[in-house]
């Protein structure tokens, strides 16, 4: 049984990708800093399939500290998702120093650090592993929400160049996601950009976190070995580029 790691598993995205991984046969490692949340999910799979852990991606230490300590139990592990994200929807100046920090460290210097680990343990084994990093539209056509934007971008920028870095064994790719229902950032985003990304869509089923799983778990697998540093939209058609 292959391992994957997910980070910011408890909830939305994160949540639908750990059932799809178990559904198609992984066992998921998964993380997040909602520990009832990661409670409900163990509560339903066992731990023959799951494995969770507390985790805060905004904590440096932990940042640093959570591969390392994964390896000390397994030997091996397949795959990483690195889903875990922050965003307010709040203009720059209403971010404080300390959000800022916050921001920039779990939605981009844990996937710097997360993933130069992984790929460190796994590419001395010369066998195929796969990362999935989770960007967004917003880091490609911009964002109300400029550090969230700002670091949707760098993941975008930080794939591309790790899919050199970790060649030839560890492929690395990234989803771009646009509006997606059923989610806890879906409430934060402000309506009038809600109703923007509505009206851009040329295909009108609303894009659930569902959606998005199936396509990180096709660029998890074998299927798409041959595909890396790409970016891959999941958008209903919306914002052509």
């Amino acid at each position: 049984m292959k391992k994957l790691i997910i980070t910011g598993a408890a909830n939305g995205i994160g949540r639908a990708t750990v059932e799809q991984a178990i559904k198609d046969g992984y066992f998921v490692i998964a993380a997040d800093k909602d520990r009832q949340g990661l409670e409900r999910l163990q509560g339903v799979h066992g731990r023959e399939v799951l494995e969770t852990h507390v985790a805060d991606f905004s904590d440096p230490a932990v940042i640093k500290g959570f591969i390392p300590a994964l390896y000390e139990r397994h030997t091996t592990i397949y795959g990483l998702v690195n889903n875990a994200g922050i965003y307010h929807g709040k203009s720059v100046y209403a971010y404080s120093d300390e959000q800022i920090d916050e921001i920039l460290n779990v939605n981009l210097k844990a996937l710097v650090y997360l993933s130069k680990d992984f790929a460190e343990r796994e590419m001395k084994h010369e066998a195929p592993r796969a990362i999935v990093n989770i960007s967004s539209v917003a880091g490609e056509v911009g964002s109300c929400d400029a550090l969230y934007g700002a670091t949707k971008a760098a993941v975008i920028g930080l794939t591309k160049a790790n899919a050199w870095n970790f060649a030839p064994f560890v492929r690395v790719n990234a989803v771009s996601p646009a509006l997606i229902h059923e989610t806890a950032i879906y409430d934060t985003i402000p309506e009038y950009r809600r109703v923007e990304y509505a009206r851009q869509e040329i295909l009108k089923d609303p894009i659930l976190p569902s959606g998005v799983a199936e396509v990180i778990l096709l660029l998890i697998g074998e299927g798409f070995r041959h595909m890396t540093g790409k970016v891959i939209p999941v958008d209903n058609g919306a914002y052509p580029r």
